[in-house]
């Protein structure tokens, strides 16, 4: 007997193998429809909704948009369409903003994967301008690569390089772009583990930094102090088997301070983090729900 979407969707959110904050979100979405297509019970779906909320603790994307749908489903039968298409529709608007940042002749650092980030990229290339892309390989699981990988099919030029070659390549860029998995009242970001030493060196080298990402990112928890939880993956991914007294650490994600931030851009327009807090709150006064 085949596994359901909903289990399905459970295991490959777990398992890594849906990565990015706005992948995630929509799978779970995908999978909470099945179990609306089965039922209008509150408590039964509540219940789902924190078995797919607590499957990765740093993904308040997942947590907004599971909520838009409850709070919805009633009124709107394809709720989890609508919401698969704000994702759609902010990401072009995040693209068509953000290459407005970019001019001829730049060289842009991006650190991790960000689909938001390569999109704005092979936006601003199908323009017409012309650009070179310095990238990190984001290990321990090498999610840079698939950043080069996307962007080179677009045909930009990528120079690739381990993490520890980054301040080496900021000092050659004119702008940091990365994406965000979190955004915090503060206006901090919480991106992937990194991002913020990347960001003093760009603050060190006068390079602007902008985050990229949907203002469902947005965690309306820490308006009441909850801090943003921060991920902590398997040790074995960085080493299998260590000797004995050696203890590994793996966080998969860091806070970036709002004041290392020029700005966030969102299908909402640029702002700066904590402009960008009340705007959210403005725009969506659903997530305080």
């Amino acid at each position: 007997m085949s596994k359901s979407l909903y289990s399905e969707t459970l295991i490959k959110i777990k398992s890594l193998e849906i990565q990015g904050a706005e992948n995630i979100a929509i799978a779970g979405v995908k999978a909470f429809a099945e179990k609306l297509a089965e039922t209008d019970d509150e408590a039964k779906l509540k219940t789902y909704i924190a078995e797919l909320s607590s499957l990765r603790v740093t993904e308040p994307a997942l947590k907004n948009a599971l909520q838009y749908c409850f709070l919805n489903f009633k009124k709107d039968p394809h709720v989890a369409e609508t919401v698969v298409k704000y994702f759609a529709d902010a990401k072009e608007k995040i693209a068509e903003i953000g290459a407005k940042k970019i001019a001829n002749g730049m060289t842009i650092f991006t650190h991790c994967h960000a689909s938001t980030v390569t999109k704005i990229l092979i936006k601003a290339w199908n323009e017409g301008k012309r650009f070179t892309v310095r990238n990190t390989e984001t290990r321990p699981k090498f999610q840079g690569r698939k950043t080069a990988e996307e962007l080179a099919k677009a045909g930009i030029p990528v120079i690739h390089g381990v993490d520890s070659t980054g301040r080496i390549a900021l000092k050659e860029c004119d702008l940091f772009l990365f994406g965000a998995d979190a955004i915090t009242s503060e206006g901090n970001v919480v991106n992937k583990i990194g991002t913020t030493m990347f960001a003093q060196f760009a603050a060190m080298y006068q390079i602007p930094v902008y985050s990229c990402t949907n203002s469902w990112k947005f965690d309306p928890a820490t308006i009441g102090g909850a801090d943003e939880p921060i991920e902590e993956r398997d040790s074995k991914e960085v080493w299998d088997a260590p000797p004995a007294g050696v203890k590994i650490i793996n966080p998969a994600f860091e806070l970036t301070p709002a004041d290392k931030i020029n700005g966030i851009i969102t299908e909402l327009g640029v702002f700066k983090p904590e402009t960008l807090v009340m705007e959210i709150t403005k725009m969506y006064p659903w997530m305080m729900q």
